[in-house]
């Protein structure tokens, strides 16, 4: 199935651009997502470590299971004060 992943800022420079698309089986997770990404763009393998995920408007971990068709966003956390 395809699942869209929209990237936030820091990493979509990383990437040279803010969506990509994956193909992962049925059944997948936001893991298996993260490492087909990691695979397919290793520059960003050390931002999605301390990624936020989120499906729906909702923050996610890793073993949140897909459908077809859904996004994952994938956005850094940020601190400041």
């Amino acid at each position: 199935m395809r699942i869209d992943v929209r990237l936030g800022s820091g990493l979509a420079r990383l990437a040279d651009g803010p969506r990509l698309a994956v193909d992962v089986a049925d059944g997948a997770t936001v893991a298996d997502v993260l490492v087909c990404v990691a695979q397919e763009r290793p520059v960003l393998s050390d931002g999605l470590r301390s990624a936020l995920t989120v499906v729906h408007g909702t923050q996610v971990g890793g073993e949140r299971v897909l459908a077809e068709g859904d996004e994952v966003a994938v956005l850094t956390p940020v601190a400041g004060g």
